[in-house]
C-alpha cells in the first residue's frame, strides 16, 4: 500500500541536532544485537532448565512469559524518555540493564538458586524492552536507515538462540556456560556504542497539527494493525510447531535459529509491502498446519522458514513506516509503541494452547491463515483505493 506524501511542517524544527550519520557511528547498532540475543538465549534453554534445574513445564511456561511483563512497560516509558532526554543515555543505561540480568541468571543457574531466574527474566525485559525503544529510534538516526535497528535486532534473535542451545546441549555446566557469549557481546557493544554521538534533543518541535493529526491517523489506522504479525509469525514457528511435535532441543534451537534468520535475509533483500508481509504469514501457516497434522519435522522447518520470511516482511515494513511517519521528536515513542504491539503477538503460542482444548492444532493454524489472508485482502484493497 503506497500512502500519500507527507505534508511538511508549516514550522521548522527549532534546536533539534541534525543525524550524525558515518560507519563509525553505526557500529553502535551492535547494541541491538545484544537486545535479540538476550530474548531468544532462554528460550533455547527451556528444556534444559526442567530436566538440570528440575522446574516444572508451568513454572518454565511463568518465567518465559515475565519477559513481556517487564518488556511492554519498559517501552512504554523509555520511548517518551528518549524522546525527552536523548536517546544516548537511555539506550546505554539499557544495554547495562540487560546484561546485568543475564549476569544474575548466570548465577541463578551456578548456585541452582531458582529465585534469582524471576528477576533476571523480568530485567532481561526491562532492558530489552528499553533498548528496543531508545536503540531503535538512535541507532535508525545514526545510520540513516530505519531498517538497520531490525535487522541488527534480528541477527540476535537467529544467533541467541542456536547459541545458547548448542552450548547447552555440548558444553559443560550449561546454565552458565549458556550465558557467557551474551555478556561478552554486550560489553563489546557498549564500548563500541560510547564513541557515538547523540542524535535527539529534548526541545520540542513545533508543527501543523494537521500534519501531526494525519500522520498519526495513518501510524494506528496502517502500521500498528500489522504490528502483532511480527512475532505471531515467528513464535509459531519456534513455539508452537515444536511443542506440537514434541521436538528434542537440538531441533528447537535451530528452528529458533531459522525463524529470525530467514527473517534477516528477507529484510535486508526484499521490498515490503504489509499484504507481502501479511501474504507470507498466511503461506507459513498453512505449511505449519499441514507439518502438524502429518507431525512432519521437516516441513515444521520449512514452515518455520517462510514464518520467518513473513516475520523480516512485517517488522521491516513496520519499521520503515514508522520512521516515515513519525515526527523526529517523537520517533522513540512512535518505535516504542510499534514494538509494544508487536509484541503482543508473542502471546500467539498460549493462546493456540488455549484453544487447543477445543481443537486441534492443525484446525487452528488454518484459522489463523485465514485470518492472515483475509487482513491481507483488505490492506490490499484498502491500497487500491489511495
Amino acid at each position: 500500500m503506497t500512502a500519500p506524501p507527507v505534508t511538511a511542517p508549516t514550522t521548522a524544527p527549532v534546536t533539534a541536532r541534525p543525524p550524525a550519520t558515518g560507519a563509525r557511528n553505526a557500529r553502535a547498532a551492535w547494541i541491538m544485537l545484544a537486545s535479540g540475543w538476550s530474548a531468544n538465549q532462554f528460550s533455547a534453554l527451556l528444556g534444559a532448565y526442567q530436566s538440570h534445574l528440575g522446574l516444572t513445564e508451568s513454572t518454565v511456561t511463568g518465567l518465559f512469559a515475565v519477559y513481556v511483563v517487564g518488556l511492554i512497560p519498559a517501552l512504554l516509558v523509555a520511548g517518551p524518555l528518549a524522546d525527552r532526554r536523548g536517546r544516548r543515555p537511555v539506550a546505554l543505561m539499557a544495554l547495562a540493564l540487560n546484561v546485568l540480568s543475564t549476569v544474575l541468571l548466570m548465577t541463578g543457574g551456578a548456585w541452582g538458586g531458582t529465585w534469582l531466574l524471576l528477576p533476571g527474566r523480568f530485567l532481561t525485559g526491562v532492558g530489552a524492552g528499553a533498548l528496543l525503544a531508545a536503540g531503535s529510534a538512535w541507532i535508525k538516526e545514526l545510520s540513516g536507515s530505519p531498517r538497520r535497528p531490525g535487522l541488527f535486532v534480528s541477527a540476535g534473535f537467529a544467533t541467541g538462540g542456536l547459541a545458547a542451545a548448542c552450548i547447552a546441549q555440548w558444553a559443560p555446566w550449561p546454565m552458565v556456560t549458556a550465558y557467557v557469549p551474551h555478556v561478552v557481546l554486550g560489553a563489546v557493544a557498549g564500548w563500541l556504542a560510547l564513541a557515538a554521538p547523540e542524535t535527539g534533543g529534548s526541545a520540542a518541535v513545533h508543527g501543523s497539527e494537521t500534519v501531526r493529526e494525519d500522520t498519526g491517523h495513518r501510524f494506528r489506522r496502517t502500521v500498528l494493525p500489522l504490528a502483532p504479525w511480527v512475532f505471531a509469525a515467528p513464535t509459531i514457528g519456534f513455539v508452537t510447531l515444536p511443542s506440537t511435535l514434541h521436538s528434542g532441543l537440538i531441533l528447537t534451537g535451530v528452528a529458533t535459529a531459522l525463524v529470525p534468520g530467514a527473517g534477516l535475509l528477507t529484510a535486508r533483500r526484499a521490498p515490503s509491502t504489509p499484504a507481502a508481509g501479511l501474504l507470507t504469514v498466511a503461506v507459513g501457516t498453512a505449511i505449519a498446519a499441514v507439518a502438524a497434522a502429518a507431525e512432519n519435522e521437516p516441513l515444521a522447518l520449512l514452515a518455520a522458514v517462510v514464518l520467518g520470511a513473513g516475520y523480516g516482511l512485517a517488522l521491516t515494513q513496520g519499521l520503515t513506516r514508522t520512521a516515515a511517519l513519525a515526527p523526529p521528536h517523537r520517533l522513540a515513542r512512535w518505535t516504542a509503541c510499534f514494538w509494544t504491539v508487536a509484541y503482543l503477538g508473542m502471546f500467539t503460542p498460549y493462546v493456540l494452547a488455549l484453544l487447543g482444548h477445543i481443537t486441534t492444532t492443525p484446525a487452528l493454524l488454518t484459522a489463523v491463515t485465514l485470518l492472515a489472508l483475509a487482513h491481507a485482502g483488505f490492506v490490499a484493497r484498502k491500497g487500491r483505493k489511495q
